[in-house]
């Protein structure tokens, strides 16, 4: 990377932090080159990947196991490549098994030139699926150690994944959790859950004054007004712009198999727009 390339970057994870200090950004997820540009055409400030819409891309499920980190790592880099905003990097469980492997594929996250990347705490283990609290916050602070010695300006997000696996009590839980992951660094906290007015007011209150991400992965009645007002700072929409995306491609081509009707076609966005919006861009 070149010094005008670096002082892009720079530039970017500037900005990025200084969108986390007052206020609520969405930080929509685009799942390939050309939807993270058409949002960044839509004025976000910035956007973020998505494990599953990347992986739906790929034909493949969403997955937290280690064995597709050069993809992972090269779509960032397309990404970041791609627009001209803060790209924040859907880092899963650090790609690392163990703690030398953590901050190897950490540092090569950072060097894909995000302005922020998270940590997760699901191993992909039915069995145990979530670290334990020991071993979670030992891999924030291993994550936090890899920003601090390459001396940039990264976000790190760490990510309690209670809800999703079904976690026993989960909100108390994922509190617990996300409060000894602030301690261990991390500058945003997340945690994936239904999206109602007390999870998402008690989880705010519990990370105060550091930000919170809420994602709203399906509709749910909430504005993003609403969300401010119970004092989310991020909002972003994990892979539902993707299954957005999937969902008019499985109707219009179930109309045709099915019933051999092309109705699933009609009011399309018109190639001409599209064409011309990519040889612009």
């Amino acid at each position: 990377m070149g010094s005008y390339e670096r002082e892009k970057v720079a530039g970017r994870r500037a900005e990025f932090r200084r969108l986390h200090e007052a206020g609520c950004f969405v930080i929509p997820n685009p799942w390939d080159i050309g939807s993270a540009k058409y949002l960044q055409m839509l004025g976000f400030k910035a956007v973020a990947t998505t494990s599953s819409g990347f992986a739906f891309s790929r034909g493949l499920p969403d997955n937290v196991g280690y064995g597709h980190r050069d993809d992972v790592l090269m779509h960032c880099a397309e990404i970041v490549a791609a627009v001209d905003i803060p790209v924040s990097a859907d880092f899963q469980s650090g790609f690392g098994p163990d703690l030398d492997k953590l901050r190897t594929s950490v540092r090569r996250c950072i060097g894909t030139g995000v302005a922020g990347f998270s940590i997760e705490d699901s191993t992909g283990d039915v069995d145990r699926p979530l670290f334990d609290i020991s071993e979670a916050v030992e891999r924030i602070q291993v994550a936090r150690s890899v920003i601090e010695e390459t001396g940039v300006e990264v976000m790190l997000t760490a990510r309690a994944e209670c809800f999703l696996v079904g976690q026993a009590d989960p909100l108390n839980e994922s509190i617990r959790r996300l409060q000894a992951y602030s301690e261990a660094g991390a500058d945003v906290l997340f945690a994936p859950c239904p999206a109602t007015r007390e999870n998402l007011q008690a989880l705010v209150d519990a990370v105060s004054p550091k930000p919170l991400n809420a994602i709203m992965s399906g509709f749910t009645g909430f504005t993003v007004a609403d969300l401010a007002g119970f004092g989310v700072r991020r909002i972003s929409v994990g892979s539902a712009l993707a299954r957005a995306a999937w969902t008019g491609f499985i109707g219009a081509a179930k109309q045709i198999a099915d019933y051999g009707s092309f109705e699933g076609l009609n009011e399309l966005v018109s190639f001409k727009e599209l064409d011309a919006f990519f040889a612009s861009s």
